[in-house]
């Protein structure tokens, strides 16, 4: 029992070291983003976007909507997490991840309106994006290892 609990425990506080992460780069960037604007590294380099819609500004101006669907997945998210019947490992990590990006990003939505982007690649011509997001996309890489695994 008490395992299962520590199990839990584990995958939520992934879940909330992504947010806060995510919460505190997004806060430099708020803030500072006159000093980080534009400083280039080796494959990406830092801007400073407002985004109003979801991923590729899709639903861009649907404030309301995009904030009820973060709060539906992030409460679908904690329950895989928590459920009885405990998923395996990946999934979990899969799960913790999403809820992560989710939080991460519905949290501006909710109180800013409008969601911090500021990783924008040099390598390929690419949306700008942020920590929220790179967290989501692993989950999502989880998930997709973990179908493909299971149906070969």
């Amino acid at each position: 029992m008490i395992n299962k609990i520590q199990t839990k425990f584990y995958f939520l506080s992934i879940s909330l070291f992504i947010i806060l992460i995510d919460q505190f780069t997004k806060y430099l960037m708020f803030y500072n983003h006159k000093i980080f604007i534009n400083k280039d590294f080796l494959l990406f380099r830092l801007d400073f976007v407002k985004n109003y819609g979801a991923a590729f500004n899709i639903f861009s101006g649907n404030r309301l909507f995009l904030s009820f669907i973060s709060i539906i997945f992030s409460i679908l998210l904690f329950y895989l997490i928590l459920r009885k019947n405990t998923s395996n490992t990946i999934d979990l990590y899969s799960y913790s991840f999403i809820l992560g990006g989710t939080i991460g990003n519905g949290i501006d939505r909710i109180l800013k309106g409008f969601v911090i982007d500021f990783i924008n690649l040099n390598i390929i011509n690419f949306p700008v994006f942020n920590i929220a997001d790179i967290s989501i996309n692993i989950g999502f890489i989880f998930l997709l290892y973990n179908i493909f695994k299971n149906n070969r």
